[in-house]
């Protein structure tokens, strides 16, 4: 969506003090293409580049892009106790102004997922447990995901499906009845920027997941910015936590955001919450913007 290179890396460490408690580590990067949209300003808008993109002066003034491409990688590990899965994917998207202030995006991304069990770093009755015994314990399943996303300089609205190739899991070779299968995820999220005053603008969102056989979750965000350099923020996620979030545009090159989840369900006994880092980098940022225009 921004006429420049993003990448971002990112460190989760979930329910901290719990042994083997989830970890993920993330790396995206992201570029657009398409000389009209590229070798234009930074969102194609006739206020010019100096336009705080969080204020009123923006959303008057703002014009759909023009049409281009994206492309994208992302990398995603996760370790949870012995089971580390990593996703590795390539990502396009096209970006079309389907009016003079929306526009809509159709994305897709494919690669690989592989799932490795630690079996050293289990405990068994039973040294030769078929369940794992002479298993295949370093998998490689393909991945695919697809999403539509639509977005105007106050709000946007996306829908996106991940794991939709269902594959069957097993660490055994010789036991198929404990073979486990991955199922679709269906996300739904929105969001809106309600302007308080020039300077300082509340972005409420939403985001809900759905995916069988587990309950629906939701999480409920609230986001104040002032002006395009510092926010701060809270998240609710239901029957599991509440967050406090904060970030620093620091310069036309470098971000930072932090989050730090209350975790509210049983686990709380044993948790001392979750913390979340993010690092990002605005690379070829000709028109030197201190924050992305469709930042939310």
């Amino acid at each position: 969506m921004e006429n420049y290179i993003d990448l971002k890396a990112g460190y989760r460490s979930q329910w901290t003090g719990l042994q083997g408690a989830p970890v993920t580590s993330y790396f995206t990067l992201s570029a657009p293409f398409g000389s009209d949209f590229v070798q234009g300003d930074a969102a194609s808008m006739s206020a010019g580049n100096q336009a705080n993109p969080y204020s009123r002066l923006y959303a008057q003034n703002y014009e759909a892009a023009e049409p281009h491409h994206g492309i994208g990688f992302m990398v995603v590990s996760d370790q949870a106790g012995p089971v580390n899965t990593t996703n590795i994917d390539a990502t396009y998207a096209y970006h079309l102004g389907i009016s003079s202030e929306f526009n809509l995006s159709l994305g897709v991304a494919a690669g690989f997922n592989h799932i490795s069990l630690n079996t050293s770093q289990i405990s068994l009755e039973n040294p030769f447990d078929p369940a794992i015994a002479n298993g295949n314990n370093s998998q490689w399943k393909p991945d695919l995901s697809i999403g539509v996303w639509g977005y105007s300089s106050n709000y946007y609205i996306g829908i996106s499906a991940q794991q939709l190739l269902s594959q069957n899991l097993y660490f055994s070779t010789s036991n198929s009845a404990n073979q486990t299968k991955t199922v679709p995820q269906y996300f739904i999220t929105g969001g809106y920027k309600v302007f308080l005053s020039d300077d300082i603008t509340l972005m409420p969102s939403a985001l809900v997941k759905l995916i069988n056989p587990q309950p629906v979750a939701f999480d409920v965000n609230m986001k104040l910015v002032f002006q395009d350099r510092f926010w701060i923020g809270t998240s609710y996620r239901n029957q599991d936590s509440v967050a406090g979030l904060l970030g620093l545009n620091i310069s036309s090159l470098i971000n930072i955001s932090y989050s730090y989840d209350y975790t509210t369900s049983a686990l709380s006994t044993v948790s001392n919450g979750t913390h979340e880092i993010v690092i990002g980098l605005m690379l070829n940022n000709k028109d030197r913007v201190i924050s992305p225009r469709h930042g939310f």
